[in-house]
Parts: structure tokens; C-alpha cells; sequence
């Protein structure tokens, strides 16, 4: 491979510095959680958010207010996403079927889909009121009927914001909190004194988020790890600079670590893009924050075929894939390691993020190489189960059952085959003895 990188990021070494501070910082301030509950969490609360209400946790008529202040086009647009997303997750619910075989005679096998009983579900919005992500979580867990879906958002200039609020209440929450960070997913998944705790996380968030998802994950699920966003745009010259740059900047506006690739084979397109993005930041409204996210973590690749970009691009494992070559399907049917792909130049990655009714919660930092993203099966639990209804079945399984066990030394493990011959097959096996 001849890979050329005409611009390249913050070095590795550097983010592992950056990760290493917020992992300490996440430990201590959930520790403190588990400690002190409420009290801390009302601290963190008012230390970050400069917010401290009666109860993070909103009235009926808290919600009702709030809901009045949503203009009615405003309202119409998120309840036109949420039936995308739910129409999306029903067809993939659908798709989850119970089953149950007879693989021998008498032997039945099966499987049943569950529910997670409790979901935390995170919509951030200190920065950015990201009423998309109560769709993305809220919606898809209530389409999966989970029993109890809390929401906890962060205030939004010193308040709850009332269309992210709306957005979470139309989803289908249970319970909605008024809280941000670090104590929002400690308070869920810990518990207070006030909020008993859930069963699983989901949801994005900023890396302080995704960090705490990561300590806590055992002590409850996790959706996957949703940290800062992550977008590669793959492109060849049948796409022009302007597009590309627009695709790259309009998720690097998401923060200050969001990286962001142009993977190309097109030394012209490259350059051009690169000009393009110097020219767009002159004028784009949130260019503070992508010019940041773009000087430490934008890159631009030249490799020299399609091969190597698709090698390339399955090494990064991108959150966000843009593809818009004269190949898309190839790169389709080829890749297979990335968090959601955009195919062609008619779409992007804002439809997924807003709108279109697939999942905006992603894997990032190489997630994608063993996960894909949230979708209605993420709260769905598959359990097994298995039932003999003959004695002739019994005495069957038995006898390999008890032999195998010996095989491994498990004594009592044996016996519970051996009383099962004795009982309904009338066979005499000794005790401590495999069947014959």
C-alpha cells in the first residue's frame, strides 16, 4: 500500500493522555455517587450545570409545561422522526422471533425473547439539545416494551429544555430527569435515594459519559460505548470538495475530539476538500468547535485504489461511514467494520442522526470491530430453554450425559443423569458410574 496522509490528527499518544484524565476523574466521581447519593449528585450538578431544583425528577405537570412551550411545527417534526424510528424498530422487533424444535424425539429446545425489566436512557444536551437521541433510545426501548424507561437529560442554559423534554415524554418515559454527565449515569445505574436503579444504560454522550457506561458496565448493560462522534467520508471524483468538506464539518460542529477522515483516491478531490473546509469555517456558525475538532483529530487519506481505501477504512472502524464513490454497494457488501453506512451523495449522516428511523447511537473508538449499534434487540434478552417429555428421551440424553460427565470427572453432575435412568428407564447404573 502506498498510503499518503496530506493531514493528520492529534497523535495517538496524546489522546491516550486525555483518556487516562478522564478515566481517573470518572472512578472518583462514582465512587462518590455510590457514597453519598443524592447529596453528590446535587453537588456535581450544581458544580457543572449551575443547576440545583427542588427534584431532578420531573412532575407530570412539570412535563405538561414544558410541552407547551414546543411550538406546534416544532412538535409535528418530532413526532414525524419518532414514527420513523418506531416504524424501523418494529420491522427489526418483527424479525425477532421465539422458537421452539424437536431435535430428538421427546426432546424440545426453545427460546424466548425478554425484555430488560429497567433502561436508563441518556439524551445529551448540555452543549447541544439533542432531541434526536430520545428518539433513538426512549422510542426503540418502548417499541421493545421495556417495563420501566427512565430518561435523565442535562439542563440546557440553566433549564430543561422543553423540546428535548417533549421529545423523551412522546418516547415513552417513565420517569424524566433533569440531570447531566457523570452523576446522571451514576444516579441510574447505582441508584440514590430517590432514583432506585436500572438494569441497563444506553445512549451517547461526551467521553465522560462513555467512561462511566465502561466502569459500570457489569454492574449493569450497556448499550455499547457512544462516545464523542466519529465520521469518515469515503469518496472518489464522481463527488466534488464542497460535499465532502460539508459532511466532514457538519459532525466535527459535535465537539471538541470529534474526528473526522476524508478516505480518497483522488489526490485532486483531497486538496480541493481540504480548501473547501478552510472556506466553510469562515463562515459556518459553529466553527469554533469544528475548526478545534478538525485541527486535533481531522485527517485526509490518499490511498491509491479501492482496496486500499476499503482496508483502510475497515482498520479505522468509523462511528459514521460516508460513502460516495461510483462503487457504493461494493463497499457494501465488502466492509465490515464500522458503526452505520451512508450510501451515495443523495444521502448523509444527519439524515441517520435526525430523522431517517435508523439508530443514531453508534460504536465508536473501533467499537464497530465487535458491535453494531443500538437497535430494538438491544433490550431484548434471548434465554433458552429445554423440556424432555418422554422416558424414552430421558434414558437417550441420559446416558450420553452421564458418560460425558465422567469423562470430565464431574461425579455429581453424573448422578443427575444416572438417577434419570434409574427413574425412567429402569437401568440400574451404579452411583459414581457412567451408563454403559
Amino acid at each position: 500500500m502506498t498510503t499518503e496522509y496530506l493531514k493528520r490528527g492529534k497523535p495517538a499518544s496524546e489522546r491516550s493522555e486525555d483518556d487516562a484524565k478522564v478515566r481517573a476523574v470518572v472512578e472518583t466521581t462514582l465512587k462518590d455517587i455510590e457514597a453519598r447519593g443524592d447529596a453528590a449528585v446535587r453537588e456535581l450538578s450544581e458544580k457543572f450545570d449551575s443547576y440545583s431544583p427542588p427534584s431532578f425528577r420531573l412532575s407530570d405537570d412539570d412535563i405538561a409545561g414544558l410541552i407547551a412551550k414546543v411550538p406546534g411545527r416544532d412538535l409535528d417534526d418530532i413526532r414525524f422522526a419518532q414514527t420513523q424510528v418506531r416504524n424501523f424498530a418494529q420491522a427489526q422487533r418483527d424479525s425477532i422471533v421465539d422458537i421452539e424444535v424437536e431435535t430428538l424425539p421427546g426432546v424440545i429446545l426453545g427460546h424466548k425473547t425478554i425484555p430488560i425489566q429497567s433502561v436508563g436512557c441518556y439524551v445529551p444536551g448540555g452543549k447541544f439539545p439533542m432531541v434526536a437521541s430520545a428518539h433513538m433510545s426512549v422510542a426503540t426501548a418502548s417499541v421493545a416494551k421495556v417495563p420501566r424507561i427512565i430518561a435523565s437529560t442535562p439542563p440546557f442554559k440553566g433549564e430543561p429544555n422543553p423540546a428535548v423534554i417533549a421529545a423523551m415524554h412522546l418516547g415513552g418515559a417513565h420517569e424524566i430527569y433533569v440531570m447531566g454527565g457523570i452523576q446522571a449515569i451514576g444516579a441510574m445505574a447505582i441508584g440514590t435515594e430517590t432514583i432506585d436503579p436500572v438494569h441497563m444504560l444506553v445512549g451517547p454522550g461526551n467521553a465522560f459519559v462513555a467512561e462511566a457506561k465502561r466502569q459500570l458496565f457489569g454492574r449493569v448493560g450497556i448499550d455499547l460505548l457512544a462516545g464523542p462522534t466519529e465520521t469518515m467520508v469515503i469518496a472518489d471524483d464522481t463527488v466534488d470538495g464542497e460535499i465532502c468538506a460539508t459532511d466532514l464539518l457538519g459532525q466535527a460542529e459535535h465537539g471538541y475530539n470529534s474526528p473526522a477522515i476524508l478516505v480518497t483516491n483522488s489526490r485532486k478531490l483531497a486538496l480541493n476538500t481540504l480548501c473547501e473546509i478552510e472556506r466553510l469555517l469562515t463562515i459556518l456558525p459553529t466553527a469554533n468547535t469544528a475548526a478545534k475538532s478538525w485541527e486535533d483529530y481531522g485527517e485526509v487519506i490518499l490511498c491509491d485504489s479501492y482496496g486500499e481505501m476499503l482496508a483502510v477504512a475497515d482498520d479505522i472502524a468509523s462511528e459514521h461511514v460516508q460513502v460516495m464513490t461510483d462503487r457504493d454497494d461494493w463497499f457494501l457488501e465488502k466492509m465490515t467494520s464500522y458503526g452505520a453506512l451512508f450510501l451515495g451523495a443523495r444521502t448523509n449522516v444527519a439524515n441517520g442522526d435526525k430523522v431517517i428511523g435508523t439508530n443514531h447511537t453508534l460504536p465508536t473508538k473501533k467499537a464497530g470491530r465487535y458491535t453494531g449499534g443500538l437497535w430494538v434487540g438491544k433490550f431484548l434478552k434471548t434465554h433458552s430453554y429445554q423440556k424432555i417429555t418422554t422416558d424414552a428421551a430421558a434414558v437417550e440424553i441420559g446416558a450420553y450425559c452421564s458418560r460425558l460427565c465422567l469423562l470430565e470427572g464431574f461425579v455429581g453432575h453424573a448422578e443427575q443423569a444416572n438417577i434419570r435412568l434409574r427413574r425412567f428407564g429402569g437401568i440400574n447404573v451404579p452411583y459414581g458410574k457412567g451408563a454403559s
